[in-house]
């Protein structure tokens, strides 16, 4: 039986959030799925649609969404539908809503820079270099099984979180001289929640195409996705 995800994209757009998105659609379409893409968060208040979804990919940073919107989104969560993303599209959306935070688990709180002696003024300022560990937990579910610890050079989340996530990665901001934290801060870098009968999964990698198109990444996404979805 075909499923159907439904693909919401928008916010800021440095995170390029139609390209993002493009690059899933093929397999999104070869697992299955008959897809949708908007570009609007309103569809979430839509009851009747919502309730036909399986999936919903969301990539809208920052950005708002309404009240009904919102508990459209929790809704549909709650009654099966997964929920999956990856970077500030999921993890730094409609942040003035403490109902969708609630939802997901985890809020980006920042994204650590360079010396400031490197800064440049521009997005690569937040560009380093850093691991992301698989948790334990990690190691044995199918998202991220037979994936070994990996290293990437791009923005590392720094994220706030409850402990209703399963966190099946971590990375570990290092303390340097220039900054004001005084040990090392281990943040969740992948992680799953269940919601009533569905799930929600997010990964913090994504800052750009490239990055998701980094092959340990990606199979993580792909994976995460097909977790999610009723």
């Amino acid at each position: 039986m075909t499923r159907t995800a439904l693909v919401v994209r928008g916010g800021w757009d440095g995170h390029r959030p139609v390209e993002a998105t493009e690059l899933f659609l093929p397999f999104l379409r070869g697992s299955g799925f008959d897809v949708a893409v908007e570009d609007d968060p309103q569809v979430y208040a839509d009851a009747e649609r919502m309730s036909r979804v399986d999936l919903i990919v969301q990539s809208v940073t920052m950005s708002t969404a309404s009240p009904e919107a919102i508990r459209g989104l929790r809704d549909a969560v709650a009654a099966g539908a997964g929920l999956a993303g990856w970077h500030g599209g999921i993890a730094d959306s409609f942040r003035a809503s403490s109902d969708y935070l609630q939802l997901i688990g985890g809020q980006f709180a920042t994204h650590p820079s360079k010396h400031p002696d490197e800064v440049r003024g521009d997005q690569s300022d937040n560009y380093l270099d850093y691991t992301v560990e698989i948790t334990g937990l990690g190691r044995a579910h199918e998202i991220t099984a037979g994936i070994d610890d990996f290293a990437l050079h791009t923005e590392q989340y720094w994220v706030l979180h409850d402990s209703l996530v399963d966190v099946l990665a971590t990375t570990t901001h290092p303390v340097q001289p220039y900054h004001p934290w005084h040990r090392p801060i281990v943040s969740p870098a992948v992680w799953t929640r269940d919601w009533g009968r569905g799930r929600v999964f997010v990964a913090t990698p994504g800052h750009s195409p490239e990055v998701l198109q980094d092959a340990n990444v990606r199979t993580i996404v792909e994976r995460g996705m097909l977790w999610a979805a009723r």
